[in-house]
Protein backbone atom coordinates (compact mmCIF):
# COMPACT_ATOMS: atom_id res chain seq x y z
CA UNK A 1 0.00 0.00 0.00
CA UNK A 2 1.73 2.99 -0.82
CA UNK A 3 1.30 6.20 1.60
CA UNK A 4 -0.27 8.66 -1.06
CA UNK A 5 -3.73 6.00 -0.56
CA UNK A 6 -4.14 7.37 3.06
CA UNK A 7 -6.54 10.41 3.21
CA UNK A 8 -4.00 12.62 5.36
CA UNK A 9 -2.08 16.03 5.07
CA UNK A 10 -0.15 16.18 1.63
CA UNK A 11 2.40 18.08 3.50
CA UNK A 12 3.17 15.04 6.01
CA UNK A 13 2.95 12.53 2.70
CA UNK A 14 5.82 14.69 1.00
CA UNK A 15 7.80 14.62 4.42
CA UNK A 16 7.61 10.59 4.65
CA UNK A 17 9.02 10.53 0.66
CA UNK A 18 11.43 13.14 1.60
CA UNK A 19 12.36 10.52 4.23
CA UNK A 20 12.62 7.60 1.98
CA UNK A 21 9.01 5.79 2.61
CA UNK A 22 7.14 4.57 -0.50
CA UNK A 23 5.11 2.27 0.71
CA UNK A 24 3.67 0.79 4.41
CA UNK A 25 5.27 -1.72 6.20
CA UNK A 26 3.16 -4.34 7.92
CA UNK A 27 2.56 -2.49 11.00
CA UNK A 28 2.00 0.68 9.13
CA UNK A 29 -1.09 -0.66 7.12
CA UNK A 30 -2.40 -2.08 9.70
CA UNK A 31 -2.83 0.01 12.21
CA UNK A 32 -2.48 3.73 10.82
CA UNK A 33 -6.03 3.64 9.68
CA UNK A 34 -6.79 2.21 13.07
CA UNK A 35 -5.35 5.08 14.94
CA UNK A 36 -6.52 8.01 12.45
CA UNK A 37 -10.10 6.14 13.82
CA UNK A 38 -9.28 6.68 17.04
CA UNK A 39 -8.91 3.39 18.41
CA UNK A 40 -7.02 2.33 20.68
CA UNK A 41 -4.01 -0.05 19.28
CA UNK A 42 -1.50 -2.66 20.37
CA UNK A 43 0.87 -3.29 18.25
CA UNK A 44 3.23 -6.40 18.26
CA UNK A 45 6.31 -5.38 16.04
CA UNK A 46 9.89 -5.88 16.08
CA UNK A 47 12.45 -2.69 16.27
CA UNK A 48 12.81 -2.15 12.16
CA UNK A 49 9.58 -2.40 11.37
CA UNK A 50 8.25 0.73 10.77
CA UNK A 51 6.30 0.88 13.85
CA UNK A 52 7.68 4.51 15.38
CA UNK A 53 6.07 6.17 12.03
CA UNK A 54 3.32 4.25 12.22
CA UNK A 55 2.10 6.05 15.23
CA UNK A 56 3.46 9.69 14.48
CA UNK A 57 1.87 9.96 11.35
CA UNK A 58 -2.19 9.75 12.62
CA UNK A 59 -0.55 11.31 15.87
CA UNK A 60 0.42 14.68 13.72
CA UNK A 61 -2.03 14.44 11.68
CA UNK A 62 -4.65 14.94 14.70
CA UNK A 63 -2.22 17.63 16.49
CA UNK A 64 -3.22 21.58 16.36
CA UNK A 65 -0.13 24.09 17.05
CA UNK A 66 -1.27 26.44 19.88
CA UNK A 67 -3.12 24.01 22.31
CA UNK A 68 -0.83 22.56 24.47
CA UNK A 69 0.91 18.98 25.29
CA UNK A 70 -1.78 16.70 23.07
CA UNK A 71 0.77 13.67 22.75
CA UNK A 72 2.81 12.20 25.16
CA UNK A 73 5.16 9.26 24.01
CA UNK A 74 7.03 7.29 26.93
CA UNK A 75 10.08 6.27 25.71
CA UNK A 76 12.37 3.05 27.45
CA UNK A 77 15.83 4.79 26.48
CA UNK A 78 17.48 7.81 26.22
CA UNK A 79 18.74 7.11 22.73
CA UNK A 80 15.31 6.02 21.79
CA UNK A 81 13.60 8.96 23.02
CA UNK A 82 16.12 10.86 20.62
CA UNK A 83 15.17 8.67 17.65
CA UNK A 84 11.39 9.24 18.13
CA UNK A 85 11.31 13.04 18.64
CA UNK A 86 13.67 12.68 15.09
CA UNK A 87 11.08 11.30 13.60
CA UNK A 88 8.54 13.79 14.96
CA UNK A 89 9.99 16.41 13.56
CA UNK A 90 11.19 15.14 10.34
CA UNK A 91 7.52 13.94 10.01
CA UNK A 92 6.10 17.01 11.03
CA UNK A 93 8.50 19.69 8.69
CA UNK A 94 5.68 23.00 7.91
CA UNK A 95 3.42 22.03 10.49
CA UNK A 96 3.92 24.50 13.14
CA UNK A 97 3.61 21.51 15.75
CA UNK A 98 6.51 21.75 18.33
CA UNK A 99 8.16 18.19 19.34
CA UNK A 100 10.38 18.63 22.39
CA UNK A 101 12.56 15.30 23.87
CA UNK A 102 13.13 14.99 27.86
CA UNK A 103 15.15 12.41 29.52
CA UNK A 104 17.93 12.40 31.92
CA UNK A 105 21.53 12.80 32.34
CA UNK A 106 21.55 16.33 30.54
CA UNK A 107 20.19 20.11 32.26
CA UNK A 108 16.51 20.15 32.84
CA UNK A 109 16.17 24.08 32.45
CA UNK A 110 16.33 23.79 28.54
CA UNK A 111 13.34 21.68 28.76
CA UNK A 112 11.27 23.39 31.08
CA UNK A 113 11.54 26.53 28.39
CA UNK A 114 10.27 24.51 25.66
CA UNK A 115 7.63 22.46 27.62
CA UNK A 116 5.93 25.80 27.64
CA UNK A 117 5.33 25.75 23.96
CA UNK A 118 5.58 22.18 22.61
CA UNK A 119 2.62 19.76 21.61
CA UNK A 120 4.57 16.67 21.17
CA UNK A 121 6.30 15.01 23.94
CA UNK A 122 8.64 12.60 24.07
CA UNK A 123 10.21 11.14 27.14
CA UNK A 124 11.46 8.83 29.31
CA UNK A 125 9.72 7.79 32.59
CA UNK A 126 12.53 9.30 35.06
CA UNK A 127 12.48 12.65 33.54
CA UNK A 128 8.69 12.53 32.46
CA UNK A 129 8.34 12.25 36.38
CA UNK A 130 10.76 14.36 37.39
CA UNK A 131 8.91 17.39 35.52
CA UNK A 132 5.54 16.13 37.06
CA UNK A 133 6.89 16.61 40.16
CA UNK A 134 7.92 19.98 39.23
CA UNK A 135 5.07 21.08 38.00
CA UNK A 136 7.09 21.98 34.58
CA UNK A 137 4.63 19.91 32.22
CA UNK A 138 0.92 19.70 31.65
CA UNK A 139 -0.69 16.83 30.98
CA UNK A 140 -3.79 17.49 31.18
CA UNK A 141 -4.57 17.93 27.47
CA UNK A 142 -2.82 14.78 26.32
CA UNK A 143 -5.06 13.09 23.81
CA UNK A 144 -2.12 10.17 22.67
CA UNK A 145 -0.65 8.15 24.71
CA UNK A 146 2.33 6.13 23.44
CA UNK A 147 3.83 3.31 25.70
CA UNK A 148 6.68 2.45 23.24
CA UNK A 149 8.77 -0.72 23.05
CA UNK A 150 6.49 -1.58 26.63
CA UNK A 151 8.28 -5.13 27.29
CA UNK A 152 11.04 -3.28 27.76
CA UNK A 153 10.15 -0.56 30.19
CA UNK A 154 8.76 -3.07 32.09
CA UNK A 155 11.89 -5.26 31.95
CA UNK A 156 13.93 -2.08 33.13
CA UNK A 157 12.16 -1.54 36.02
CA UNK A 158 9.72 1.30 35.13
CA UNK A 159 5.90 -0.12 35.70
CA UNK A 160 5.41 2.15 38.46
CA UNK A 161 6.75 5.15 37.15
CA UNK A 162 4.68 4.37 33.96
CA UNK A 163 1.67 3.74 36.49
CA UNK A 164 2.17 7.09 38.00
CA UNK A 165 2.35 8.95 34.69
CA UNK A 166 -1.13 7.55 33.25
CA UNK A 167 -3.08 9.07 36.73
CA UNK A 168 -1.77 12.32 35.59
CA UNK A 169 -2.81 11.57 32.17
CA UNK A 170 -7.07 12.60 31.03
CA UNK A 171 -8.90 9.34 30.95
CA UNK A 172 -10.61 10.40 27.92
CA UNK A 173 -7.58 9.69 25.67
CA UNK A 174 -6.36 7.51 22.84
CA UNK A 175 -3.45 4.93 24.05
CA UNK A 176 -1.63 2.88 21.60
CA UNK A 177 0.93 -0.06 22.62
CA UNK A 178 3.70 -0.95 20.69
CA UNK A 179 6.37 -3.83 21.74
CA UNK A 180 8.10 -6.48 20.52
CA UNK A 181 6.67 -8.96 23.03
CA UNK A 182 3.43 -9.85 24.87
CA UNK A 183 3.26 -11.59 27.94
CA UNK A 184 1.13 -11.62 31.06
CA UNK A 185 2.21 -8.20 32.16
CA UNK A 186 1.84 -6.30 29.80
CA UNK A 187 -1.85 -7.85 28.93
CA UNK A 188 -3.05 -6.37 32.47
CA UNK A 189 -1.78 -3.21 31.49
CA UNK A 190 -3.80 -3.59 28.49
CA UNK A 191 -6.68 -4.08 30.57
CA UNK A 192 -6.51 -1.75 32.89
CA UNK A 193 -5.52 1.46 30.77
CA UNK A 194 -6.74 0.56 27.01
CA UNK A 195 -10.69 0.80 26.14
CA UNK A 196 -11.54 -1.95 23.25
CA UNK A 197 -8.36 -2.52 22.13
CA UNK A 198 -7.25 -3.76 18.44
CA UNK A 199 -4.06 -5.68 18.37
CA UNK A 200 -2.21 -5.81 15.32
CA UNK A 201 0.69 -7.91 14.51
CA UNK A 202 3.48 -7.81 12.09
CA UNK A 203 5.56 -10.62 10.90
CA UNK A 204 8.80 -11.06 13.52
CA UNK A 205 10.76 -13.51 11.11
CA UNK A 206 14.07 -13.47 9.85
CA UNK A 207 14.32 -12.42 5.67
CA UNK A 208 16.94 -15.58 5.16
CA UNK A 209 17.02 -14.32 1.64
CA UNK A 210 18.35 -10.95 3.11
CA UNK A 211 20.08 -11.64 6.44
CA UNK A 212 23.55 -14.12 6.04
CA UNK A 213 23.49 -15.56 9.57
CA UNK A 214 26.84 -17.48 10.42
CA UNK A 215 28.61 -18.39 13.32
CA UNK A 216 32.73 -19.63 13.78
CA UNK A 217 33.63 -22.07 16.78
CA UNK A 218 36.95 -21.20 18.36
CA UNK A 219 39.14 -23.38 20.02
CA UNK A 220 40.75 -20.87 22.06
CA UNK A 221 39.27 -17.85 23.74
CA UNK A 222 42.39 -15.50 23.33
CA UNK A 223 41.80 -16.15 19.53
CA UNK A 224 38.14 -13.94 19.63
CA UNK A 225 39.60 -11.22 19.09
CA UNK A 226 42.20 -12.02 16.68
CA UNK A 227 39.00 -13.20 14.53
CA UNK A 228 37.46 -10.20 14.70
CA UNK A 229 39.45 -8.23 14.10
CA UNK A 230 40.44 -10.42 10.63
CA UNK A 231 37.23 -10.12 9.55
CA UNK A 232 36.22 -6.87 10.40
CA UNK A 233 39.36 -6.32 7.96
CA UNK A 234 38.71 -8.21 5.29
CA UNK A 235 35.23 -9.35 4.99
CA UNK A 236 33.33 -6.31 6.44
CA UNK A 237 32.26 -4.05 3.26
CA UNK A 238 30.49 -1.59 5.08
CA UNK A 239 29.42 0.51 8.71
CA UNK A 240 29.28 -2.25 11.70
CA UNK A 241 28.09 -3.28 14.95
CA UNK A 242 29.69 -5.19 17.49
CA UNK A 243 27.79 -6.50 20.41
CA UNK A 244 29.86 -7.57 23.79
CA UNK A 245 27.65 -8.31 27.22
CA UNK A 246 28.94 -5.83 29.14
CA UNK A 247 30.42 -2.19 29.87
CA UNK A 248 33.56 -2.64 30.24
CA UNK A 249 34.10 -5.40 27.63
CA UNK A 250 32.86 -2.90 24.80
CA UNK A 251 35.25 -0.26 26.28
CA UNK A 252 38.34 -2.27 26.19
CA UNK A 253 37.21 -4.01 22.48
CA UNK A 254 36.75 -0.43 21.24
CA UNK A 255 40.52 0.84 22.49
CA UNK A 256 42.05 -2.57 21.09
CA UNK A 257 40.62 -1.67 18.02
CA UNK A 258 41.31 1.27 17.57
CA UNK A 259 44.68 0.53 18.89
CA UNK A 260 45.33 -1.50 15.80
CA UNK A 261 43.99 1.46 13.36
CA UNK A 262 40.28 0.65 12.75
CA UNK A 263 38.06 3.24 13.30
CA UNK A 264 35.75 2.27 16.20
CA UNK A 265 33.73 3.56 18.67
CA UNK A 266 32.12 2.43 22.16
CA UNK A 267 28.58 3.23 23.36
CA UNK A 268 26.98 1.48 26.40
CA UNK A 269 24.22 2.61 29.32
CA UNK A 270 27.63 4.16 31.31
CA UNK A 271 28.63 6.88 29.09
CA UNK A 272 27.31 10.02 29.40
CA UNK A 273 24.22 10.90 26.65
CA UNK A 274 26.91 13.51 25.19
CA UNK A 275 29.49 10.60 24.43
CA UNK A 276 26.64 7.96 23.43
CA UNK A 277 24.55 10.70 21.24
CA UNK A 278 28.59 11.52 19.53
CA UNK A 279 28.99 7.44 18.96
CA UNK A 280 25.25 7.38 17.36
CA UNK A 281 26.25 10.49 15.26
CA UNK A 282 29.72 8.74 14.23
CA UNK A 283 28.27 5.62 12.93
CA UNK A 284 25.22 7.38 11.33
CA UNK A 285 27.53 10.02 9.51
CA UNK A 286 29.89 7.20 8.94
CA UNK A 287 32.65 9.05 10.17
CA UNK A 288 33.14 6.19 11.95
CA UNK A 289 33.05 2.44 10.88
CA UNK A 290 32.52 0.20 14.10
CA UNK A 291 30.42 0.67 16.94
CA UNK A 292 31.00 -1.34 19.77
CA UNK A 293 28.08 -1.77 21.96
CA UNK A 294 26.12 -3.51 24.71
CA UNK A 295 22.43 -4.22 24.34
CA UNK A 296 21.07 -1.07 24.57
CA UNK A 297 22.04 -0.36 21.03
CA UNK A 298 20.41 -3.69 20.14
CA UNK A 299 16.71 -2.32 21.22
CA UNK A 300 14.81 0.68 19.94
CA UNK A 301 17.59 2.53 17.44
CA UNK A 302 17.30 3.50 13.97
CA UNK A 303 20.62 2.76 13.06
CA UNK A 304 20.70 2.75 8.89
CA UNK A 305 23.24 0.84 6.60
CA UNK A 306 24.55 -1.55 8.79
CA UNK A 307 26.01 -4.11 6.93
CA UNK A 308 27.17 -6.68 9.56
CA UNK A 309 26.28 -7.23 13.21
CA UNK A 310 28.87 -9.35 15.32
CA UNK A 311 28.22 -11.29 18.15
CA UNK A 312 31.82 -10.81 20.61
CA UNK A 313 29.44 -12.14 23.33
CA UNK A 314 26.67 -14.89 22.65
CA UNK A 315 23.41 -13.20 23.80
CA UNK A 316 21.70 -15.20 26.46
CA UNK A 317 18.09 -16.19 24.27
CA UNK A 318 16.76 -15.91 20.83
CA UNK A 319 14.92 -12.83 21.46
CA UNK A 320 18.30 -11.34 22.25
CA UNK A 321 19.94 -12.48 19.45
CA UNK A 322 17.01 -11.41 16.92
CA UNK A 323 17.12 -7.86 18.27
CA UNK A 324 20.70 -7.47 17.15
CA UNK A 325 20.72 -8.71 13.88
CA UNK A 326 17.80 -7.01 13.25
CA UNK A 327 20.35 -3.90 13.36
CA UNK A 328 21.62 -5.16 9.41
CA UNK A 329 19.31 -5.97 6.41
CA UNK A 330 17.09 -3.29 6.66
CA UNK A 331 14.86 -1.47 3.96
CA UNK A 332 15.84 -4.15 1.55
CA UNK A 333 19.12 -4.22 2.08
CA UNK A 334 21.62 -7.75 2.41
CA UNK A 335 23.54 -7.84 5.90
CA UNK A 336 25.05 -10.96 7.50
CA UNK A 337 25.04 -11.12 11.14
CA UNK A 338 28.30 -13.25 12.38
CA UNK A 339 28.56 -15.07 15.90
CA UNK A 340 32.05 -15.20 17.45
CA UNK A 341 32.16 -18.94 20.24
CA UNK A 342 34.32 -19.82 22.43
CA UNK A 343 33.31 -22.99 24.98
CA UNK A 344 31.31 -20.66 27.28
CA UNK A 345 29.20 -19.23 25.10
CA UNK A 346 27.96 -22.90 23.64
CA UNK A 347 25.10 -22.56 26.21
CA UNK A 348 23.63 -19.49 25.06
CA UNK A 349 23.91 -20.33 21.68
CA UNK A 350 21.99 -23.59 21.73
CA UNK A 351 19.03 -21.73 23.43
CA UNK A 352 19.58 -19.22 20.66
CA UNK A 353 19.36 -22.14 17.86
CA UNK A 354 16.50 -23.60 19.34
CA UNK A 355 14.30 -20.57 17.77
CA UNK A 356 12.83 -22.81 14.46
CA UNK A 357 12.86 -19.34 12.45
CA UNK A 358 16.37 -19.15 12.46
CA UNK A 359 19.09 -20.81 10.38
CA UNK A 360 22.67 -20.04 11.70
CA UNK A 361 25.33 -21.68 9.14
CA UNK A 362 28.35 -22.69 10.44
CA UNK A 363 31.92 -21.47 8.79
CA UNK A 364 35.63 -22.68 8.78
CA UNK A 365 37.71 -20.37 10.81
CA UNK A 366 39.43 -18.96 8.21
CA UNK A 367 43.20 -18.22 8.49
CA UNK A 368 44.31 -15.02 10.28
CA UNK A 369 46.99 -12.90 12.33
CA UNK A 370 46.70 -13.54 15.62
CA UNK A 371 47.00 -9.90 17.15
CA UNK A 372 47.23 -8.01 20.74
CA UNK A 373 44.27 -7.65 23.00
CA UNK A 374 45.49 -5.45 26.28
CA UNK A 375 42.93 -5.41 28.98
CA UNK A 376 45.62 -2.72 30.74
CA UNK A 377 43.41 -0.08 30.21
CA UNK A 378 41.24 -0.68 33.19
CA UNK A 379 37.91 -1.21 32.09
CA UNK A 380 34.73 -0.56 34.30
CA UNK A 381 34.28 -4.37 35.54
CA UNK A 382 37.35 -4.41 37.15
CA UNK A 383 39.01 -6.91 35.11
CA UNK A 384 41.52 -4.24 33.85
CA UNK A 385 44.86 -4.50 33.39
CA UNK A 386 47.22 -7.34 32.57
CA UNK A 387 45.63 -8.91 29.49
CA UNK A 388 45.27 -12.12 28.95
CA UNK A 389 48.30 -15.22 29.37
CA UNK A 390 48.87 -17.55 26.85
CA UNK A 391 51.14 -20.40 27.76
CA UNK A 392 52.61 -20.57 24.07
CA UNK A 393 51.51 -23.74 22.21
CA UNK A 394 50.04 -24.24 18.44
CA UNK A 395 47.34 -22.39 17.94
CA UNK A 396 46.37 -23.49 14.70
CA UNK A 397 45.85 -19.97 13.45
CA UNK A 398 48.05 -16.91 12.38
CA UNK A 399 51.15 -16.36 10.85
CA UNK A 400 54.13 -18.13 12.24
CA UNK A 401 56.25 -15.32 13.20
CA UNK A 402 57.62 -15.89 16.76
CA UNK A 403 60.48 -18.22 17.31
CA UNK A 404 61.89 -20.38 20.21
CA UNK A 405 60.43 -23.53 21.86
CA UNK A 406 56.71 -22.62 22.21
CA UNK A 407 55.83 -22.39 17.93
CA UNK A 408 53.10 -19.69 19.15
CA UNK A 409 52.58 -18.30 15.32
CA UNK A 410 51.05 -14.97 17.35
CA UNK A 411 53.72 -12.51 16.15
CA UNK A 412 55.44 -12.14 20.10
CA UNK A 413 57.98 -13.65 22.03
CA UNK A 414 57.54 -16.71 24.30
CA UNK A 415 59.92 -17.18 27.47
CA UNK A 416 62.06 -19.50 24.75
CA UNK A 417 61.12 -17.42 21.90
CA UNK A 418 63.55 -15.23 19.54
CA UNK A 419 61.00 -13.56 17.54
CA UNK A 420 60.30 -9.77 17.44
CA UNK A 421 56.82 -7.99 17.73
CA UNK A 422 57.51 -4.35 15.45
CA UNK A 423 56.38 -1.32 16.03
CA UNK A 424 53.78 -2.07 18.86
CA UNK A 425 52.08 0.26 20.76
CA UNK A 426 53.03 -2.11 24.22
CA UNK A 427 55.97 -2.93 25.72
CA UNK A 428 56.99 -5.36 28.07
CA UNK A 429 56.04 -2.44 30.99
CA UNK A 430 53.03 -1.40 29.12
CA UNK A 431 54.63 1.74 27.58
CA UNK A 432 52.86 3.11 24.82
CA UNK A 433 55.64 4.37 22.48
CA UNK A 434 54.63 2.31 19.68
CA UNK A 435 57.91 2.42 18.23
CA UNK A 436 60.49 -0.26 20.32
CA UNK A 437 60.07 -3.69 19.27
CA UNK A 438 58.23 -5.45 22.18
CA UNK A 439 59.03 -8.96 23.63
CA UNK A 440 55.68 -8.79 25.95
CA UNK A 441 57.35 -10.04 28.58
CA UNK A 442 55.31 -10.05 32.14
CA UNK A 443 57.28 -9.36 35.40
CA UNK A 444 53.73 -8.50 37.52
CA UNK A 445 50.62 -10.03 38.29
CA UNK A 446 47.88 -9.36 35.55
CA UNK A 447 46.18 -6.82 37.92
CA UNK A 448 49.39 -4.66 37.58
CA UNK A 449 48.77 -3.30 33.94
CA UNK A 450 52.14 -4.17 32.84
CA UNK A 451 52.27 -8.09 31.77
CA UNK A 452 50.58 -8.82 28.39
CA UNK A 453 51.26 -12.02 26.50
CA UNK A 454 52.77 -14.06 28.69
CA UNK A 455 54.08 -17.00 26.75
CA UNK A 456 55.43 -20.31 28.59
CA UNK A 457 56.17 -22.25 25.19
CA UNK A 458 54.81 -26.12 24.88
CA UNK A 459 51.54 -26.89 22.52
CA UNK A 460 48.04 -25.96 23.75
CA UNK A 461 47.96 -22.25 22.56
CA UNK A 462 44.58 -22.73 25.19
CA UNK A 463 45.27 -19.77 26.97
CA UNK A 464 44.03 -19.46 30.44
CA UNK A 465 42.97 -16.10 30.37
CA UNK A 466 39.66 -14.97 27.46
CA UNK A 467 39.16 -12.64 25.75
Amino acid sequence: MKFEELNVNPRILANAKAMGFESLTEIQEKSIRKILEGKDVVGQAETGSGKTLAFALPILEKTVPGRGIQALVLTPTRELCVQVSDVFAELGKGLNVNVTSVYGGVGIDNQIRKLSHTEVVVGTPGRILDHLNRRTIDLTRVRSLVLDETDRMLDMGFIDDVEEIIRHVPKKRQTLMFSATLYDVLNSIVKRHLHEPIFVYAGTHVDKAKLKQVYYDILSPSLKFSLLVHLLKHSTRGPALVFCGTRGESDVVARNLKRLGLNAMAIHGGMSQDKRERSLDALKEESTDILVATDVAARGLDIRNVTHVYNYDVPKTAKDYIHRIGRTARAGDKGEAVTLLVQRDHDNFRRVQRDPGLEIHRMEVPHFERVPFDRGFGDRDGRGGGGYRERGGRSGYGSSQGGGRGHSGSGYRGRGGGGRQQGSEHSGRGSQSGSGSSNYRSRSNSGSGRGHYRSRGGRSGSGSGHS
